[in-house]
């Protein structure tokens, strides 16, 4: 029987604004649709968060045994510089700068989205989908669109009519904006734009003789809106009506109004069930922002190379680090933070690490059937990581004291306490467990035992007060020395 007969998941959705059981449309099936990156520069930090959030629930829906289709595209086109349908195509302008072409601008920014994610453990989507792949399915959908009278053309160009749409349909439904209060809060700007009203956003763009990526369409050689591409790839891959869809906060309105209002126009339905957003990340209690210089990418996170932070810190700890919040709430990067989540990584790996030196009795001083159900509980509610990292600590101390003879289990309990940890840690959490990455791990111990053969010598020799400061300088940088019957060991604090 799969697990997901008896955990019972609760989304928050956005739609309603409420949580809800989830129920995917098909039982055992769920399709889930994520706004990828534009990829015209270095993945940003905050779209990192965005995805590893998603990244998470496709692991703990998958751990439930649903069987999951992930799709995550790629926007390789019609992005452009505003949500006012004006300025370039980001990735044709940052052609134009680098006097390239786009597919390579297009292509080193994929690669380096993908190589930051392996770097973070995530699983790869079922689909990946480019924008550029399915111009065919976007003109497609412009001409359903145009033919229920939802859309007009000007100039070459189509435009979304979203007052025509409006009368029959409720624009704003997913961001609780009314229109008469976007109308009321647009400043026309008068003989620059081909639209009926400020509110209408383009399907199709008519592209300037100096536009470089173009393709033919029935209205003018061009290029398709950005809201479009979404609507068109999420349906193809996943059904006119389907489980979930993700973005950042960030996608809601516009963009994701946009989704819907398209999929109503064209097919007479609304095409989610679930809408999901996962919130901002902050650099030191503020927007991250290149022009302020208040931002950090994720490579000079891991190598320490920047003057924000104190030092680098390995792609375990930044997930880590990530996971301490839930997707919802806004979450600040700061040194602090990433030091506390280091050494709280370092515990519960150690802990791990621990599990396959306690020794078994004939009874269990813990209910490890009950915590299994509240690490279980935790997710169920939304996907609430903050609360299952701190059930994931009640077992740290577990082994802590079962490690230290101050607490029993049976051999039983033991295999699913071990069983139950590194299903969350690393399966859903996706940790990596740092003894197994190229972390400088193996120079740590060798070093480290090292002062810990000096410091026995200085012990045989009488030298307490060698012994004694060597003790205490690794406590100092954090590294605790335990004396037990059987040696000197280690942990890191």
């Amino acid at each position: 029987m799969p697990l997901y007969e008896n955990q019972h998941i609760k989304i928050y959705n956005s739609l309603s604004g409420e949580k809800e059981i989830f129920t995917p449309i098909n039982k055992g099936y769920v399709g889930m649709y994520v706004c990828g990156p534009t990829v015209y520069s270095n993945v940003h930090l905050g779209n990192v968060r965005t995805f590893m959030s998603f990244d998470m629930i496709f692991r703990y829906l998958k751990h439930l045994g649903y069987k999951v289709r992930y799709v995550r595209n790629i926007t390789d086109a019609g992005h452009l510089e505003n949500d006012a349908d004006l300025g370039e195509d980001k990735i044709t302008k940052k052609a134009r700068l680098e006097e390239v072409e786009p597919m390579e601008v297009v292509q080193r920014y994929t690669v380096d989205f993908h190589n930051v994610l392996n770097t973070l453990n995530f699983l790869p989507p079922s689909i990946e989908p480019t924008a550029t792949g399915h111009i065919i399915e976007q003109i497609e959908l412009i001409e359903t669109i145009i033919e229920n009278g939802f859309a007009y053309l000007v100039n070459g160009s189509v435009y979304f009519d979203v007052h025509k749409y409006n009368q029959s349909n409720e624009y704003g439904i997913l961001s609780k904006r009314k229109l008469e209060d976007l109308i009321h809060n647009t400043r026309t700007l008068d003989g620059q734009s081909d639209k009926k009203n400020p509110q209408d956003f383009a399907l199709w763009k008519k592209a300037e003789p100096t536009h470089i990526m173009r393709w033919p369409s029935p209205w003018s050689d061009g290029f398709p809106g950005w809201h479009l591409e979404c609507t068109a790839m999420s349906t193809k891959y996943l059904g006119e009506f389907f489980d979930i869809h993700g973005g950042g906060m960030d996608l809601k309105f516009p963009h994701h109004e946009c989704e819907i209002a398209q999929n109503q126009a064209a097919k007479g339905k609304t095409p989610v069930k679930y809408w999901m957003h996962a919130n901002m990340l902050e650099l030191n209690g503020a927007r991250m922002s290149k022009s302020t210089g208040n931002y950090i990418n994720p490579a000079e996170l891991f190598s320490g190379d920047n003057d924000i932070m104190s030092k680098g810190f390995a792609p375990g700890v930044v997930r880590f680090f990530m996971m301490q919040a839930s997707y919802r709430s806004v979450l600040d990067l700061t040194n602090d933070g990433l030091l506390a989540a280091e050494k709280g990584f370092n515990r519960l790996m150690e802990a791990i690490d621990n599990l396959d030196k306690l020794k078994t009795n004939n009874t269990s001083s813990f209910a490890i059937t009950e915590w299994q159900q509240k690490c279980y509980d935790a997710m169920n509610d939304d996907f609430n990581t903050p609360i299952l990292i701190a059930h994931l600590f009640e077992a740290v101390k577990m082994i802590n004291q079962i490690n230290d003879n101050k607490a029993l289990i049976t051999a039983e309990d033991l295999e699913l306490l071990k069983s139950t940890l590194n299903t969350f840690t690393f399966d859903v959490l996706g940790l990596v467990n740092s003894k197994s990455s190229d972390l400088g791990t193996d120079k740590l111990n060798a070093t480290v035992e090292l002062l810990i053969k000096l410091r026995k010598e200085a012990r045989m020799n009488k030298d307490f007060a060698l012994s004694d400061k060597i003790r205490d300088k690794l406590a100092e940088v954090g590294i605790e020395l335990k004396d037990g019957r059987e040696g000197t060991t280690y942990s890191v604090k």
